[in-house]
């Protein structure tokens, strides 16, 4: 089981449970109660929906899609909360009806400790696009 004695383990082990496509190492991350919002703007609360949200497109549109992370910083709010902000870049592969390409996110996770575990209590993640066409950008290849 992936084990996060730190809020910024939580890169490397959203990476690694993404990639490999097992839900229970992703179900893993999160509290019991946490909330999701993926790249769409769709919101749920909960370990179960988030899987039941995660797991269909683990097993067809994203079965072989790559996840690479890169920390952009890690905030402190307290001993046992921390804001976590990074960069993710999924790679999608042609098992999506669009084919293979590429997209940015901006990721904000809250992380909270219990018992010297820490785990996602807060997770929104959202697409980058240029403000004028609403066309998904690369963060490398910004241009506004």
């Amino acid at each position: 089981m992936i084990q996060l004695r730190h809020p910024e383990d939580a890169l490397q082990a959203f990476q690694t449970s993404w990639n490999s496509h097992d839900m229970e190492s992703f179900r893993a991350l999160f509290h019991a109660d946490a909330t999701f919002v993926n790249r769409f703007g769709h919101y749920v609360r909960g370990i179960e929906a988030i899987i039941e949200l995660h797991a269909p497109i683990h097993a067809s549109i994203y079965s072989d899609s790559r996840l690479e992370n890169e920390l952009i910083d890690v905030v402190a709010i307290g001993h046992d909360a921390a804001i976590v902000h990074f960069w993710s870049r999924l790679m999608v592969g042609a098992a999506h009806p669009a084919g293979p390409h590429d997209v940015d996110t901006l990721i904000l996770a809250v992380l909270t400790r219990q018992v010297d575990e820490w785990r996602i209590k807060a997770l929104e993640n959202v697409t980058l696009v240029n403000p004028r066409t609403g066309e998904a950008v690369l963060r490398d290849r910004q241009e506004f």
